[in-house]
């Protein structure tokens, strides 16, 4: 965690998790946080205050919290703000509340003032019942998703390229580029070009060939689950545990292509990835809703 901070030798390090003072707040945001915490995380090196940021040592924080009757029946709804230098919430996608330990859980790189707020999102085409429902009001409550327009979210509708590669990096926390330099011949000037020229640039994509990333392809299964794996390999988050299942156990692992077994492997090994009916479908393309159920997975259990 203190990798990188200079002279510690004989230093006294404190991680000091405190009330946070809502009356800094914009009246806005105090509104929407009400009576819930805020927390102030402070590292302390010999009684001072020091700015601390550690994109290589990730601090997981859990609070106390009792849901109302109302949250309960959506805690998918229950989020992190992390409230940035000009008093702007920012979401924590990672943020989430545990029924079993009663916790409000998050995992952070660096220390500033933390709430739990409330933020259900409905859309008119996700009914309450559908299987995707908690998937979807997970990702669009931590506005990793606004949906596709006119209050829906088309949950049936295929994936782009480009539409995922926005979702997955918003979902971890990943920065566009402001100033894309060096970036794919056909990423454009539109709401994923950033985006695309971040995720070149960290190596997550290397696109389809002559420094092509196709986005608007319809993304098939496999390059979904690729490029996830690049991405959390990168932020050094890849999934971990053996949970017993292999890639040949499917019927059709032979049709994954060779650039894709190494992240087929994992995540099939890790759980996150479990097929259908003795299947992967690695060629195939991907729902809206399929992707909110994946993110879902990795982030919110």
């Amino acid at each position: 965690m203190l990798t990188g901070l200079r002279n510690m030798d004989g230093r006294k390090a404190e991680v000091v998790i405190s009330e946070g003072d809502k009356s800094k707040l914009p009246p806005g945001i105090q509104n929407k946080i009400g009576d819930k915490p805020l927390i102030q995380l402070t590292l302390l090196i010999d009684g001072k205050q020091t700015d601390w940021k550690n994109s290589g040592a990730p601090v997981t924080v859990s609070i106390p919290y009792k849901p109302t009757p109302q949250e309960l029946r959506n805690p998918q709804g229950i989020v992190v703000w992390y409230i940035d230098g000009d008093g702007r919430a920012v979401s924590v996608p990672n943020g989430k509340y545990d029924p079993r330990t009663g916790m409000v859980t998050f995992t952070t790189t660096h220390f500033s003032d933390y709430a739990v707020a409330y933020n259900p999102v409905e859309f008119g085409d996700v009914a309450e019942g559908a299987w995707y429902y908690g998937a979807v009001s997970f990702i669009a409550a931590r506005e990793i998703t606004n949906g596709t327009g006119g209050g829906n979210y088309s949950p049936e509708a295929g994936l782009t390229r480009g539409e995922f590669i926005v979702l997955m990096m918003r979902a971890y926390g990943i920065d566009p580029d402001e100033n894309p330099a060096g970036n794919f011949a056909d990423a454009g000037d539109t709401y994923y070009t950033g985006y695309l020229a971040a995720a070149k640039r960290l190596g997550i994509s290397a696109g389809v060939g002559s420094n092509l990333y196709a986005p608007d392809n319809q993304i098939t299964r496999q390059e979904m689950f690729t490029l996830l794996y690049n991405a959390l390999k990168v932020i050094e988050q890849l999934p971990e545990g053996i949970l017993g299942k292999a890639l040949t156990d499917f019927a059709d692992s032979g049709d994954v292509a060779a650039w894709a077994t190494e992240a087929m492997t994992l995540l099939v090994e890790t759980g996150t990835v479990s097929g259908s009916g003795g299947r992967l479908n690695p060629t195939g393309t991907t729902t809206r809703a399929e992707m909110a159920q994946v993110l879902y997975n990795l982030l919110g259990k």
